[in-house]
């Protein structure tokens, strides 16, 4: 048993937090209309940002402090609508590519320890209650995900994602993904001990335009404290942030943040400049 061996109660109280979350959902009465959403979606530029595009650096809480320890990591994010009226259900299908580096910056060379890719193929839909208002948003995905290497150093698995995004509270916004995974049972048969099967994310507003917290969740598939928590903090130092962007505090703790070395346990706090998504804007209700 490693230093985290304490984790599991973590685990389990943060788990069973973001459960009851997902079982008191409260419907919001300004909520978009299906004729508003099937505009709004009308509307859509092709091309757009996915997941959040961000440049953090930082350090480990974990072990000493050092240019070999201390590191930058960056993530490249865009999407591109393929069709939003043609298909069957309301659906729209759409690519996402996104790339996420670990970058030794303080070392003298400057190496990048661990590059990590994931294109993904997507369907996405809006689903709505009684009264045809937005309820959440879904999407079934074909992912790919790497790091571009071979022989020992390759890292590699594919896995068909089911995600439902949902309002729970006036400034909260909660997010579960799944997925059906296939690895590669050479080099990394044990990654689901360390992501799961599945990952559940909450985003609250504390303060409009100003204040974000985001938190995700992970649970390996075993009864060990493996998987991890990555919480996020957003601050808007801008009078006027209509491109979304924002300082971010994050801090991550436990495995497979990565993919080169999913097995090693982290614990390291990063600060930098990030534009955040705004993919679930519509959850948040119409503005006043």
């Amino acid at each position: 048993m490693n230093e985290y061996k304490n984790n599991n109660l973590v685990f389990i109280l943060i788990f069973s937090f973001l459960v009851l979350l997902l079982a008191t959902t409260i419907l919001n009465a300004q909520a978009y209309t299906k004729e508003e959403m099937k505009d709004s979606i009308s509307k859509l530029p092709y091309f757009s940002i996915h997941k959040n595009n961000y440049f953090i650096s930082g350090v480990p809480t974990n072990k000493s402090i050092s240019r070999t320890t201390a590191d930058a990591k960056y993530q490249i994010s865009f999407k591109q609508i393929l069709t939003r009226s043609k298909l069957p259900w309301d659906t729209y299908l759409f690519l996402t590519y996104t790339q996420k580096a670990f970058w030794n910056v303080y070392k003298e060379s400057f190496p990048f320890s661990d590059i990590n890719f994931n294109p993904s193929l997507a369907l996405g839909k809006a689903f709505y209650d009684k009264n045809n208002r937005l309820k959440g948003i879904g999407r079934l995905s074909f992912e790919h995900e790497s790091n571009g290497r071979d022989s020992i150093f390759s890292r590699t698995w594919n896995r068909i994602s089911l995600e439902y995004a949902t309002k729970i509270r006036k400034n909260t916004i909660a997010n579960l993904k799944v997925w059906i995974p296939f690895l590669d049972q050479e080099n990394n048969p044990d990654l689901l001990e360390f992501v799961g099967l599945g990952e559940l994310s909450l985003s609250h507003i504390i303060k409009p335009n100003k204040w974000i917290a985001d938190i995700r969740f992970r649970k390996g598939l075993n009864f060990e404290a493996k998987g991890s928590i990555r919480s996020r903090l957003y601050f808007n130092p801008f009078k006027n942030n209509v491109s979304n962007q924002y300082i971010m505090l994050e801090w991550f703790v436990g495995q497979a943040e990565g993919l080169l070395n999913y097995r090693q346990s982290k614990s390291t706090i990063r600060i930098g400049y990030v534009v955040r998504t705004n993919e679930f804007k519509w959850l948040k209700g119409k503005p006043n």
